[in-house]
């Protein structure tokens, strides 16, 4: 593989100006695609094959009038006992009218009609049922409906719409692109050259524009959830920074080297790239991965994610080079520009490309002696970073599921006013109410199971009140509203949902089926919750799979499968200590602590995957490189440290600040995933892999590069190092003596 990569790299240079050109082209015509093909995406996370998903499929099917999205307004009366006045009643009229005249909306109930009134007079509920889904309501309806109540307000009124219509996309706004400049200033840090960082960041961004364009290109005949493309846009910035500033250091060590750029850029290809091919191998296949747990949005949300990052690897190993070419030697620092070279001129034609000066490599750098320190204090490296990643992980088992919910919306956001007055005046179970559906064969089937239904939901522990039954215009079918005592994420409520299906299980004319924004989230949150420890040995089962063959050894990717399993128990700690239990959560501007949103530990787990074995390859391919070469392994180690340091600690550095800057947004979904994200890198670049790995290589010393003989012969030779291609340039080109 390296050889070939040094071909694509020397070829991508050569044939620049028609390289550069063919991605411009290829991101135009994804823009122009995006912009005329591009679908909705959807902001609910349905479940096929649960209970609550078969009953809205029921609904759907047999009383279509009630399948639709609802919403609720809450409206709150200047002083106690108003609603029961002339003039009370008149203001709510008039809000009923107003919410039944909407576009989209089948009809709204008068809350005095049905007594959803609380007891003091002071609170309503008008329930508001559209005629369809919550994703399939356009903004000017949902525009329209948060406007309901205008005049009501200006007679000192609180009018506040909410309910699972609110629903929409998450926006993306300014606040991201701080995670953008930090970056670019590491990378003008690490390298010491304008054009060096601007050119990284230039392909990155060429690189996440063409993807994100495919992908909303492809929205229109693939239902995206509206945090994919957030998911996509993350990694793909990420990624696509990293991956450019490892080729592109590579390629300024090969220019001060002595070699020519060309040669250098093939080198730089050929064994950097190798790497960031196996890195963003084991990326896409950690995101795909999550096909296997059969969940269509986490599929969905893996394959875009999976996208953007292969894109990056393409834009890596192509578009870079030829930036490169341009660049020629500007990519040094002004004062190692000079160090001449034998072979080409600026043409690139064709040269023996032996180097003729080399700078001398300076061994007292931070990232030997940082080497030199963990090798010489190894046993108590390892003892404390395995008890502070230890102590960290203590609010792990603590950890609760949820899809997201109006109460740990953003303060002051629509959904979230509705929220905060409804509990108010009614209570948390009035946020988060169930529905029942009862199917019979019969009208009458249908008719005799409601009673008993009714019953056996009154007598259910938790519930504080049954709504009368709706029923379909044929009889078939009937709607029971159920409200409990407690809100959608509490834990009595997840016990309510169990409690009451094990209630009417035993009915048996008719189907009873539990259903809800609720209902489903808990149904959600379940099965996300089986499927978390067989995605989890999927994963680490084909780390060690994927480091085997890389490192020919068995102690390596055991090792380094440890280590992301310490990585990942951190993150998780540290995440519900802020998300959940409120910790700190100030620093990161969370105004409600709560669940933590269903698939992030499964996203998680993909994601954090692939950027671990991409630092793993990084650092650990030096050492085992400079092992085969002959240092001892203690010398290796020190040497693959040094040499490695300074790159990851860019690239980690680099995908710290991106994820970081989506944890400045309102939505609390976004701001926990690129929390997350950014704290695992932190623990498995600085921590894990910069300071347990050497420390541990360091220990195991030679048997750390021990592989069973016929296990050696069975397994495929990748060469991620570039043995083979050292090979063949030592055969293309004659030793001078």
């Amino acid at each position: 593989m390296a050889t070939l990569l040094y071909r694509l790299g020397r070829g991508a240079l050569r044939r620049r100006r028609l390289v550069v050109a063919l991605w411009l082209v290829v991101l135009v015509v994804a823009g122009l695609a995006a912009a005329t093909l591009r679908g909705t995406t959807a902001s609910n996370f349905t479940m096929p094959g649960t209970e609550s998903q078969r009953a809205l499929d029921l609904l759907a099917d047999q009383f279509p009038a009630a399948s639709g999205a609802t919403g609720t307004i809450t409206v709150k009366a200047p002083a106690d006992g108003d609603l029961a006045t002339p003039q009370g009643q008149a203001v709510v009229q008039e809000l009923v009218q107003q919410a039944s005249a909407l576009p989209g909306v089948v009809g709204a109930v008068n809350p005095l009609q049905v007594g959803a009134v609380s007891p003091n007079g002071r609170y309503a509920l008008v329930q508001v049922q559209f005629a369809t889904g919550g994703d399939d309501v356009t903004d000017a309806q949902r525009t329209a409906y948060e406007q309901v109540g205008t005049a009501a307000k200006a007679q000192g009124w609180q009018v506040a719409p909410g309910g699972e219509v609110l629903g929409g996309e998450p926006e993306i706004g300014s606040t991201e692109a701080l995670g953008v400049l930090v970056a670019a200033i590491v990378l003008i840090i690490t390298f010491g050259s304008l054009v060096a960082a601007g050119m990284t960041m230039l392909n990155a961004l060429i690189g996440v524009g063409a993807g994100m364009a495919g992908l909303f290109a492809l929205s229109g005949v693939i239902q995206l959830t509206s945090t994919a493309p957030i998911l996509a846009l993350m990694l793909g910035l990420a990624v696509g920074i990293d991956y450019s500033l490892f080729i592109t250091s590579r390629h300024r060590q090969n220019l001060l080297d002595g070699l020519s750029p060309e040669e250098a850029v093939g080198r730089a290809v050929g064994t950097a790239g190798s790497a960031v091919v196996f890195a963003g191998a084991t990326v896409v296949i950690a995101l795909a991965g999550l096909a296997v747990v059969d969940i269509p949005f986490l599929t969905v949300m893996g394959l875009a994610a999976a996208g953007t990052v292969t894109v990056a690897v393409l834009v890596a190993i192509t578009l870079q080079p030829a930036l490169l070419g341009f660049a020629g030697r500007r990519v040094l620092p002004r004062r190692l520009r000079a160090v001449p070279t034998v072979g080409t001129d600026e043409d690139d034609t064709d040269v023996t490309d032996r180097p003729v000066a080399t700078t001398t490599e300076d061994r007292n750098r931070f990232g030997f002696r940082w080497a030199r320190l963990i090798t010489r204090f190894r046993v108590p490296v390892i003892l404390v970073g395995l008890l502070g990643l230890g102590l960290l992980a203590l609010p792990t088992p603590d950890m609760r599921l949820a899809l997201p919910g109006a109460a740990t919306a953003a303060v002051g956001s629509p959904a979230r006013v509705a929220n905060d007055l409804t509990v108010e005046g009614f209570g948390a179970g009035f946020t988060g109410r169930l529905a029942v559906v009862v199917a019979g064969d019969t009208p009458q089937a249908t008719s005799a199971a409601v009673p008993q239904v009714t019953a056996l939901l009154q007598r259910t522990e938790n519930v504080l009140a049954v709504a009368p039954a709706q029923v379909s215009p044929d009889g078939r079918t009937a709607l029971l509203g159920v409200v409990p005592k407690t809100g959608p994420t509490d834990e009595a409520t997840e016990t309510l949902v169990h409690d009451i299906r094990g209630a009417v299980g035993g009915i048996r004319d008719a189907d009873v089926l539990l259903t809800g924004v609720t209902a489903i989230g808990i149904d959600v949150s379940e099965k996300l919750s089986d499927a978390l420890p067989i995605y989890l040995l999927l994963v680490v089962g084909l780390s060690v799979l994927l480091l085997m063959l890389v490192f020919r050894s068995l102690l390596v990717p055991i090792k380094a499968a440890l280590g992301f399993l310490l990585t990942v128990a951190a993150t998780f700690g540290i995440t519900v200590a802020v998300f959940q239990q409120g910790h700190l959560a100030d620093l990161v501007g969370l105004d409600t602590p709560g669940p933590l949103i269903s698939f992030l530990p499964i996203l998680l787990i993909g994601i954090l995957f692939g950027l671990a074995m991409d630092y793993e390859v990084f650092l650990v391919s030096r050492m085992r490189e400079d092992f085969v070469h002959g240092e001892t392994a203690r010398q290796a180690t020190i040497s693959g440290m040094g040499h490695g340091a300074r790159v990851v600690t860019a690239a980690a550095l680099i995908m710290i600040s991106v994820f970081g800057g989506f944890v400045f947004l309102e939505d609390p979904v976004i701001k926990s995933m690129g929390f997350a994200l950014a704290v695992g890198v932190a623990i498995d670049a600085f921590v894990v892999r910069m300071t347990i790995v050497p420390a541990v290589m360091s220990l195991l010393g030679d048997r750390a590069w021990w592989l069973p003989r016929w296990l050696n012969r069975a397994l495929p030779n990748v060469d991620i190092e570039g043995e083979g291609l050292r090979t063949h340039l030592e055969e293309r080109t004659p030793t001078h003596v």
